[in-house]
């Protein structure tokens, strides 16, 4: 509700409108923060008794706000683990509640004059666990294979881990980045490197076409490929909150997942889930 204040200025006394302004924070996944920052900004502009505050930090930062009590909205580009919810639970006593706002493709980056255009599953886990080391062995250049990752409280990083690694650990070359910008700033800048992240961040670099297994078809992060699920490393992203939304919170929710929202997660360049 708006309200009017009397202020004195040079002696002139003039009224102000007030907002009584609600506040929402939102903090997690840097995969996503682009997408909750460029959400924020339009709800904002049409709602002005609304103060949206978004941070990055990570998928595992966004999460454990969430259990500390920290922040309302976790965003994240990975489940909630059973153990994570499990915490939620001690504290608040609930598992918390899941929300699917978008749709995307891991995708890996090469930087653009790299020969090579796709890769296998199995190829990128070998690449990334070192057992190969060298492009020529998967049809490039006879230079080393340079690692870029993501640190390990990136959801994007576990999500890499559990489904393309199979839980195999990371070479120890693999140069930890501490976001998505940062890995494509990095291959960017590096004939030899190769890194992966959201569909959404492919600029100034390539994003190779990816096969289940060497007898499937190449699929290149599409939408068309993402959103049917047949390219190989399609993903939702998720928003999470304690309890189910009400008052302000609902509103904000429902608008993300609503015609409006969802067209800002297509011209940030991820998928819409409607």
């Amino acid at each position: 509700m708006n309200k009017l204040l009397l202020t004195a200025v040079v002696g002139v006394f003039v009224w102000t409108s007030i907002y009584a302004q609600e506040k929402i924070t939102v903090k997690g996944s840097d995969t996503m923060v682009i997408l909750a920052q460029r959400w924020a900004e339009r709800y904002m502009s049409a709602n002005k008794n609304v103060v949206i505050q978004v941070t990055g930090g990570g998928s595992g930062t966004g999460i454990s706000a969430l259990i500390n009590g920290t922040t309302d909205i976790c965003n994240s580009s990975r489940p909630m683990k059973p153990a994570e919810r499990d915490k939620l639970k001690q504290r608040f006593g609930t598992r918390g509640i899941e929300i699917k706002c978008a749709q995307d493709g891991l995708s890996i980056y090469v930087h653009e004059s790299n020969p090579v255009t796709e890769l296998t599953l199995p190829q990128i886990k070998d690449i990334y666990t070192g057992k190969i080391t060298n492009w020529k062995d998967v049809g490039g250049p006879n230079e080393r294979i340079v690692l870029y990752s993501r640190e390990n409280n990136s959801g994007t990083y576990v999500y890499f881990k559990d489904n393309v690694l199979n839980g195999d650990d990371f070479a120890a070359t693999a140069q930890n980045m501490p976001g998505t910008a940062s890995v494509v700033n990095a291959v960017a800048k590096d004939k030899n490197g190769i890194g992966y992240g959201g569909a959404a961040y492919g600029k100034g670099i390539r994003e190779l076409k990816v096969r289940k297994d060497a007898s499937s078809q190449a699929y290149a992060p599409t939408r068309e490929t993402i959103t049917s699920g047949v390219y190989p490393i399609s993903r939702y992203l998720f928003m999470y909150i304690k309890n189910r939304p009400t008052g302000i919170m609902k509103e904000y929710i429902d608008w993300i997942l609503g015609d409006e929202g969802q067209s800002v997660v297509n011209e940030v360049g991820y998928f819409p889930i409607r």
